[in-house]
């Protein structure tokens, strides 16, 4: 028996097609718009310029460029809970007055020993200062990499002379080491070379506008409203908006955070290293194996380097596990509970392992 006759493809046909998916496509468009609100309507601004734009803006004021190290905290910054000393430090407040022990303890860090989300007073190097009654130098800078965590640490300890330093990381950081751009501020890194570490994109360029970092499919589809609610949807959207330019291969990050931190303790001074964890990693399962992989990896290699160190991970997760991830976490960073938990577990550790003079 004889099906149906084929139907040819001619050029009606193609256009027909064509026609109807434009349509499908620009009645889901005006869809995803109106369920935003009837604003979305009439706002058809590039979605990823503008992320990126506000991105940028956030830091305004905040840090200011370095040829070295990318950015650095702004000396003598206030804002909202956020205030810095003529050095770039974060202030640690001493209310009552105790006299505090010299040399200070050095932090360094990324956002998480910076105290995002927390007031001066709360962030839990502050907290630290307290139950040790030594002085604490917050050098932590939101959204650096271990690298430059690790190139922080070099430049204040040649500056300051501390008794001891505390280097707090998130699994992230070493992801940033892959990394020349991040959140659209140009930074340093490094390379591994016939066994040694190479520096490159330094001295830091200026950072490129906003408006020269989308390539042409952002540029053709950054201002959809669908295409970003899909990507939402997939968990795609934050690789699609946000500015990393990626240097290195993914993972290596982690050979060179290791190869750092062999660096780290040749500086001869008292050394902690810290792993810490947003709020993501008691939310999500796999992430957080992927996480403590991570973290675990980069423990071990100071630990062969010599250096102390401390998983905060099951004194968060215990506390998670009684109370939930509200009282310990703010929108990603721990909020002050959260930050009194990390100040007794280094607190703590410090003691034990008797990093600080007696």
């Amino acid at each position: 028996m004889n099906g149906p006759p084929a139907q040819r493809l001619t050029p009606g046909n193609i256009a027909l097609a064509a026609g109807a998916i434009l349509v499908t496509l620009a009645v889901l468009e005006v869809g995803c718009r109106l369920a935003r609100g009837p604003s979305a309507l009439l706002d058809w601004h590039n979605i990823v310029l503008r992320e990126r734009i506000e991105t940028r803006n956030t830091r305004v004021g905040r840090v200011i460029p370095d040829r070295t190290l990318g950015f650095v905290n702004n000396p003598n910054y206030r804002g909202p809970g956020i205030s810095y000393d003529a050095q770039g430090f974060r202030i640690a407040p001493n209310p009552e007055g105790v006299a505090l022990a010299e040399p200070p303890l050095l932090v360094v860090g990324d956002s998480l020993a910076h105290g995002d989300e927390v007031a001066d007073a709360e962030a839990w190097p502050a907290l630290l200062q307290q139950k040790l009654r030594r002085r604490v130098l917050d050098a932590a800078l939101t959204a650096y990499g271990l690298d430059q965590i690790v190139m922080r640490a070099e430049q204040v300890v040649a500056a300051e002379r501390p008794a001891a330093i505390v280097l707090s990381f998130a699994a992230d950081d070493t992801r940033r080491n892959e990394m020349k751009r991040l959140w659209g501020a140009e930074k340093p890194y490094y390379e591994r070379v016939d066994g040694r570490l190479v520096l490159r994109n330094s001295p830091v360029p200026p950072s490129p506008p906003p408006a020269e970092t989308l390539d042409a499919w952002q540029w053709a589809f950054g201002w959809s409203v669908l295409v970003d609610t899909v990507l939402r949807h997939k968990g795609w959207q934050y690789e699609w908006s946000i500015d990393h330019a990626r240097v290195l291969p993914r993972g290596e990050g982690v050979a060179v955070g290791c190869a750092l931190l062999q660096r780290l303790a040749r500086l001869g001074v008292p050394t902690l290293v810290v792993a810490e964890y947003n709020r993501y990693v008691f939310e999500n399962a796999d992430h957080g194996r992927e996480t403590r992989a991570i973290t675990g990896a980069i423990l071990a290699c100071a630990a062969a380097a010599g250096l102390a160190t401390l998983d905060t991970f099951d004194a968060i997760d215990a506390a998670v596990r009684q109370r939930g991830v509200d009282a310990l976490f703010r929108s990603s960073h721990p909020g002050p509970d959260g930050a009194r938990i990390a100040a007794e577990a280094i607190s703590c550790a410090i003691r034990q392992r008797r990093l600080l003079p007696q």
